[in-house]
């Protein structure tokens, strides 16, 4: 099977080059510098699976690699209509894409789809459920200089249809995973193991970027994480609206020991701040939001602090 990552940042690179040392034949999307070193050196990788550096075919566009059996998509879900065009002609092809995004993407919803990740339903109205996986990264890292990657927070990726139906497909790219190193999981309820890291997102990130504090710093001040526990339980009473969500008050006490693992790593809308890039509100908190508005939930938190990260990006 021959593997194309489309977005070869922190964890795109991380993946592709985990996959290409395994033997995989690999490809990547980048751009810019760090396009230029990956094709000039590979990616190199500081990471819980050791350091090494792989050779991958790397491009500026998909169009201009050999074609792909599988491609992960990990660019951030706002990108999607910079990829749209070179992502096209792969509609209702056998290759699956496998959607490794944070948020909610654009196939959680599809009638009518959801304005704030896939408006107008141009990305529904291409890849359909049968060609859709949904993906769950349970990763950090951040890119230390163009074609070096650096990985922490552990290997776990989950895997399922968008369909709910987990076949030979998702269980192959799975196996793939696995032969990589990574800890790949299948799950029958994707849905669900979706909304769970969305809660995450849409709560620690959020007041890491306001705030300026790694994820260590958040749960360690007592004030930071009050407010981190309120958000969580808000998108916790949407997935429950959804029937993806039991008790809201454990499952938020599960959120904050799950992240306090992850100690003093920076998230990625922060690393986004910092670096002047936009951020990922619209898939985070904006789909967040309209579900909620959907399904009648208050959410007055997450509106607010929606409208301070608007004020902060502008």
């Amino acid at each position: 099977m021959r593997v194309a990552v489309v977005g070869a940042g922190a964890i795109g690179g991380f993946l592709a080059a985990a996959l290409a040392r395994s033997g995989v034949s690999t490809a990547v999307v980048a751009r810019g510098e760090h396009l230029d070193a990956i094709r000039e050196r590979g990616v190199r990788v500081d990471s819980d699976l050791g350091s090494f550096t792989a050779p991958v075919d790397a491009a500026a566009d998909l169009r201009d690699l050999a074609p792909a059996d599988a491609l992960l998509l990990t660019f951030k879900a706002h990108q999607w209509p910079g990829f749209l065009e070179q992502l096209a002609p792969y509609a209702g092809g056998s290759a699956p894409i496998v959607t490794m995004q944070n948020g909610v993407p654009f196939w959680f919803e599809r009638n009518p789809p959801l304005d704030s990740v896939d408006p107008g339903g141009r990305i529904g109205a291409l890849f359909d459920d049968a060609q859709t996986i949904g993906g769950v990264v349970h990763v950090s890292g951040h890119v230390a200089q163009p074609g070096h990657v650096v990985q922490s927070g552990g290997l776990r990726y989950v895997l399922g249809e968008a369909s709910g139906e987990n076949g030979e497909r998702v269980e192959e790219i799975a196996s793939l995973l696995r032969c990589a190193g990574l800890v790949a999981e299948v799950d029958d309820r994707i849905r669900r193991a979706l909304w769970f890291k969305l809660v995450g997102n849409a709560s620690l990130n959020p007041v890491s970027a306001a705030t300026h504090k790694t994820i260590g710093q958040i749960v360690r001040d007592p004030l930071v994480v009050a407010e981190v526990r309120a958000l969580m339980c808000e998108a916790l009473r949407v997935g429950r609206s959804l029937g993806l969500v039991g008790n809201v008050e454990e499952e938020a006490d599960a959120r904050i020991a799950y992240a306090s693992r992850l100690d003093d790593v920076k998230t990625s809308m922060l690393q986004d701040l910092e670096a002047c890039r936009p951020l990922e509100l619209d898939p985070i908190l904006g789909a967040t939001i309209e579900l909620a508005n959907r399904h009648g939930i208050p959410v007055p938190r997450l509106r607010a602090i929606a409208e301070r990260l608007h004020e902060l990006a502008s």
